[in-house]
């Protein structure tokens, strides 16, 4: 697993990121159909959290193999490695938190889902137009993306994964110091009501998977699409 990967700008259509999915791939796919994504120009960001919760998890393995889709490695993910790994993994929490799905496959039908997911990094910077855009699932441990990435690519301190993984800290406390180094980044992990920006971090996850609805960034422009189902 590359922990850290760049992907070049897209020359030919939209790129779109989008929140926590949580196993509501079909709930998505409508979203995308009614902002047109075109999968043959069009490219969606995911900041993880592909899984659990939701009815579709399996199908966490078909967006992965599409061309068209890249995520990083959400918490949830790192449950089903740390699980099928020998990690230690709190059962009873893993199951209240939707993982009864996975939990309840044999081993080796484990293996392809935990396989996929350790192929995920855990931070993506795009690049755009305007500069480049960061994805992590929860929030930098630093405040230089330059220096998120060395870490990654070079030290892979678990304290700093925990934190791109895990952490609330920068809802909790309203902290609005930027990453600085990177245009904005994009992450999910907390639900919000509407998509919150602090300093130039992006909180993406407006509950899709639950009551809420996706909302789709354009890492282009940064504008906010959240199309109302029936719109």
């Amino acid at each position: 697993m590359s922990r850290y990967r760049r992907i070049a700008a897209n020359t030919q259509g939209r790129d779109l990121a989008v929140g926590d999915i949580h196993g509501h791939f079909r709930r998505l796919q409508a979203c995308l159909d009614r902002v047109g994504f075109d999968p043959a120009v069009d490219r969606l960001f995911s900041v993880g959290d592909l899984v659990d919760r939701g009815p579709h998890s399996p199908e966490a393995l078909h967006w992965l193999a599409q061309p068209w889709f890249h995520a990083v490695q959400g918490n949830h993910e790192s449950l089903a490695i740390s699980h099928l790994c020998g990690g230690r993994v709190d059962l009873a929490m893993y199951r209240a938190a939707g993982g009864s799905w996975f939990l309840d496959l044999p081993a080796d039908q484990q293996e392809p889902f935990v396989e996929a997911f350790l192929n995920l990094p855990i931070a993506l910077e795009v690049d755009t137009p305007e500069g480049p855009v960061g994805l992590l699932h929860a929030d930098s441990p630093f405040s230089s993306w330059a220096q998120l990435r060395d870490s990654l690519l070079y030290d892979d301190d678990p304290a700093a994964r925990e934190v791109c993984q895990w952490s609330r800290r920068r809802l909790k406390e309203g902290d609005t110091v930027p990453v600085e180094g990177v245009r904005a980044v994009l992450v999910g992990h907390t639900p919000v009501l509407a998509v919150k920006v602090l300093g130039n971090v992006w909180h993406l996850d407006t509950g899709g998977w639950s009551s809420g609805c996706f909302s789709l960034l354009d890492l282009a422009t940064l504008q906010v699409l959240s199309p109302a189902p029936g719109a």
